[in-house]
C-alpha cells in the first residue's frame, strides 16, 4: 500500500493541488543507490533533483532511506510541475514508507518546503496561492511550510485551517507523529501598522501644485495621468508619492496583490504580505515579456507587479506628440 499525502504547484499567479504519492518495493536493495528514487509525474529538473537533496539530507539527519525501489507519483500526471517546495512532501512519504512517520496522520497534512542538505527547510516561493489552495481541497486539516513562510502562510489561511512553520526535517516528523507544535498567527493590521511610518508623502514635496492638484484628482477617480517636463523637475519622485495619497487596500485586494509578488519569491519573512498599494517603475528598455508577463514558464510582469497600485511608466526620448511643452520647471500635467 503507497503512502499519500498533498502539496500543490505553482502555475502563473495561482497554484494547482498536487497529490504526493510514494510506493517502495523491491526490498532486497538494502544498500543506497542513485536511482533508488523514481520521480514520475511531469517533473522539471528542480523536482527530479529533490532525489539528491533527500538522499543528502536523509544522512545529515540520521534517518535511512526505505531498502528497494520509491517510486514517486506526483498527480495529476499531466501537469508540468516546478521547484523545489515538493522536497518535504516526498522525504516525509519516504520516512513514513520506512515506518519513521504515521502513514494515517500524514495524509491529513498538506507539505510545501525546500530541503537544504543538512536537514533544514528552506522557503519556497509561492508561499500564499500554495496554502490557499491546498485548504480548499478540503482533504487538508493542517499545512506545514518553512518557518520562513510561515506568517505569510498563515495570512492565506485565516482562521480556516492552522498552518505550522518548521525549521528541520526533524521538526516536521516530530509535528506529524505528535503534533503538539503551536500553530503560527498572523493578523493583517500588525503588517499595516508596520508599513505606515514608511509611506512617501506629498508633504516632502514643494511646490508644484499644479501637478499635485491634478494627482490628486487622478487618485480620487482612478484615472491615468500624462506629466511631462525636463529632466529633475520632480516627475518621479510626484509619482512614487502617489500610492500614499490612495485609499487602504481591501483585504481582498491586499492577498490578490500579495499573491502575485508571492509567486515571484519577492516576500520576506520580515514582510510577508503586501498592506500598501505597489509601485512599479520599469526602465524604458523593458522587453515585452518583462513588461506584459510570459515566457515559456509564464510569470507575471511588470504590469502585474503594479495590480491594484501604480504603474508609472517614462520615457526619456523626446517627442512632440506625446509631451506637452512646458515653461521653466512647472510641470504641465494633463489628466
Amino acid at each position: 500500500m503507497s503512502v499519500k499525502c498533498f502539496s500543490a504547484a505553482v502555475s502563473g499567479i495561482d497554484a494547482i493541488p498536487v497529490e504526493v504519492e510514494v510506493k517502495v518495493s523491491g526490498g532486497n536493495t538494502p544498500v543506497m543507490k542513485e536511482n533508488i528514487i523514481t520521480i514520475v509525474g511531469l517533473p522539471d529538473a528542480a523536482v527530479r533533483e529533490s532525489r539528491e537533496r533527500i538522499s543528502a539530507a536523509f544522512l545529515s539527519s540520521k534517518y535511512t532511506l526505505p531498502p528497494g525501489v520509491a517510486v514517486v507519483n506526483l498527480a495529476p500526471a499531466d501537469l508540468r510541475k516546478e521547484g523545489a517546495s515538493f522536497d518535504l512532501a516526498i522525504a516525509l512519504c519516504l520516512l513514513a514508507e520506512a515506518g519513521i512517520v504515521d502513514k494515517e496522520r500524514i495524509k491529513s497534512f498538506g507539505f510545501a518546503g525546500e530541503l537544504a542538505l543538512d536537514g533544514s527547510i528552506r522557503p519556497v516561493r509561492g508561499a500564499l496561492p500554495l496554502t490557499d489552495v491546498l485548504g480548499r481541497t478540503g482533504r487538508v486539516n493542517a499545512v506545514v511550510v518553512p518557518l520562513g513562510n510561515a506568517c505569510e502562510a498563515a495570512l492565506a489561511a485565516g482562521k480556516r485551517f492552522p498552518v505550522f512553520g518548521v525549521t528541520s526535517l526533524h521538526e516536521a516528523v516530530d509535528l506529524v507523529n505528535n503534533g503538539d507544535f503551536l500553530p503560527c498567527r498572523a493578523e493583517l493590521r500588525d503588517f499595516q501598522e508596520e508599513d505606515e511610518a514608511n509611506i512617501p508623502d506629498f508633504s516632502e514635496v514643494k511646490g508644484q501644485q499644479m501637478c499635485k492638484r491634478a494627482l490628486e484628482i487622478a487618485a480620487a477617480g482612478g484615472h491615468n495621468i500624462l506629466m511631462c517636463g525636463p529632466p529633475g523637475t520632480g516627475k518621479s519622485m510626484l509619482a512614487s508619492r502617489l500610492p500614499g495619497i490612495l485609499p487602504p487596500m481591501t483585504l481582498e485586494e491586499t492577498l490578490e496583490t500579495s499573491r502575485i509578488h508571492s509567486v515571484l519569491g519577492m516576500l520576506s519573512s520580515g514582510s510577508p504580505i503586501l498592506t500598501r498599494r505597489p509601485f512599479t517603475a520599469p526602465h524604458h528598455t523593458i522587453s515585452d515579456a518583462g513588461l506584459l508577463g510570459g515566457g515559456h514558464d509564464p510569470r507575471p510582469g511588470e504590469i502585474s507587479l503594479a495590480h491594484n497600485g501604480v504603474l508609472f511608466l517614462t520615457n526619456f526620448r523626446s517627442s512632440n506628440a506625446m509631451c506637452l511643452k512646458f515653461s521653466g520647471s512647472r510641470l504641465k500635467p494633463v489628466v
